[in-house]
């Protein structure tokens, strides 16, 4: 038997394999991102309620804090902005990045569906969005005090994501910061 046939065989149990992990782990909302434990990447962008101001992401660091994803466009953010006001009402720290959006749309939202965000910055041509490796919205980041990324969620943020996934990593990281 000559070694090359095997090779089939390999590449086989290897997809195999993969398949297997993608299909039966734990949580399926868990992407690997580049940027766990990295920095919040810079940025320089509009508020989306007052356009004239700019804000970096060393204005938003210093505290744990959620940051969401989201865009007037979104079917799922609608489901999600109820329970990220409840969040905002129960006092979690939710800046939001409005992704790739009308701006007049977005302002039109956080003023008719109220704004559980700090702040939310205006990524227009999403170039924070491609920094952050989001696939779309919503997305939600959990950073820590010094301003890294320590989890993301990719889908809604609801009750149960918020206290299986989300909450107990968020406490976590407030009582490290102290």
């Amino acid at each position: 038997m000559k070694k090359w046939t095997l090779v089939p065989l390999v590449l086989f149990l290897v997809l195999s394999l993969l398949f297997y992990r993608a299909l039966f782990r734990e949580n399926k909302n868990d992407l690997p991102s580049a940027l766990l434990n990295r920095p919040l990447p810079e940025f320089q962008l509009p508020a989306v309620l007052n356009p004239e101001r700019l804000i970096t992401a060393k204005e938003i660091t210093g505290q744990v804090f959620l940051l969401n994803v989201w865009g007037s466009w979104c079917v799922a953010c609608r489901v999600e902005h109820p329970y990220l006001m409840e969040l905002a009402d129960q006092g979690v720290t939710i800046y939001g990045v409005n992704y790739k959006d009308e701006q007049a749309d977005a302002r039109q939202w956080l003023k008719q569906k109220d704004d559980p965000y700090v702040l939310s910055v205006a990524d227009v041509d999403g170039r924070l969005g491609i920094d952050l490796g989001v696939y779309g919205a919503p997305e939600t980041f959990l950073v820590d005090q010094q301003g890294m990324i320590r989890y993301k969620h990719i889908g809604i943020v609801d009750k149960r994501v918020w206290e299986e996934d989300l909450k107990p990593r968020y406490q976590a990281l407030q009582k490290e910061s102290g």
